[in-house]
């Protein structure tokens, strides 16, 4: 159990949890690598990347000292679930609610964190024993949805997925989401100006959090 509560309290300090969706594993492991030297604390492997597994196994062995949590995404039943967990994945992320998937990280006391968009699915999601719950796609509702969902439902851990850009991240941590997650924003920084861009991405996610982070302490002094 306290394996589990480690990486879920490593999810929340880092603040960012990198999403890494590209076409190659070669990709993967270099944006993977970019936010580490960012300081990122938790890098997920998603599994539209071919041979997902296999970057996980590399990223595992590379990284043995626990520097980071690493996750797996796009997790859609429990299948890939334990394929995943067995090559090194400490948490695993999925778009939606499949309480198969839950059960068998629950088995393992690996955090599972499903995908929800609406308060009766954020409620399944919780009484499954999801104790993050990811919103998406968030870039459909905005960060005013974490607010909305977190009336009826204050105990509710978010964190939103989709949509969640370098311009907008402050307002998503003000709004209450305990962690964001971001992808497309690395994958582009790659593509435009290779790792060292990926870097730079990272550490303006992370100053950014921690500002907002900050002030809300402040405000709540």
């Amino acid at each position: 159990m306290l394996k589990k509560l480690r990486t879920l309290q490593s999810i929340v300090d880092s603040g960012l949890v990198a999403a890494i969706r590209t076409e190659t594993v070669e990709e993967s492991i270099e944006v993977a690598r970019a936010c580490h030297e960012a300081g990122v604390g938790a890098i997920e492997i998603t599994f539209t990347v071919p041979d997902a597994e296999g970057a996980i196994r590399q990223l595992a062995r590379q990284f043995p000292n626990q520097e980071f949590v690493l996750g797996a995404g796009t997790v859609l039943d429990p299948e890939t679930a334990r394929i995943a967990i067995l090559a090194g994945a400490q948490y695993i992320v999925s778009p939606s609610l499949n309480e198969a998937t839950v059960r068998l990280c629950n088995r393992y006391q690996i955090p599972c964190i499903p995908g929800a968009m609406t308060v009766e699915e954020v409620c399944r999601a919780m009484e499954c024993g999801a104790d993050i719950v990811k919103l998406f796609p968030g870039e459909l509702f905005g960060p005013s949805a974490i607010q909305a969902i977190r009336g009826p439902l204050p105990q509710a851990n978010l964190l939103p997925t989709g949509g969640v850009t370098l311009q907008n991240v402050s307002e998503w941590i003000n709004a209450g989401a305990v962690a964001v997650a971001a992808g497309s924003a690395l994958t582009r920084a790659l593509k435009s100006g290779g790792k060292s861009a990926v870097t730079d991405t990272a550490k303006e996610f992370i100053e950014k959090i921690r500002a907002a982070r900050k002030n809300l302490r402040i405000l709540a002094s």
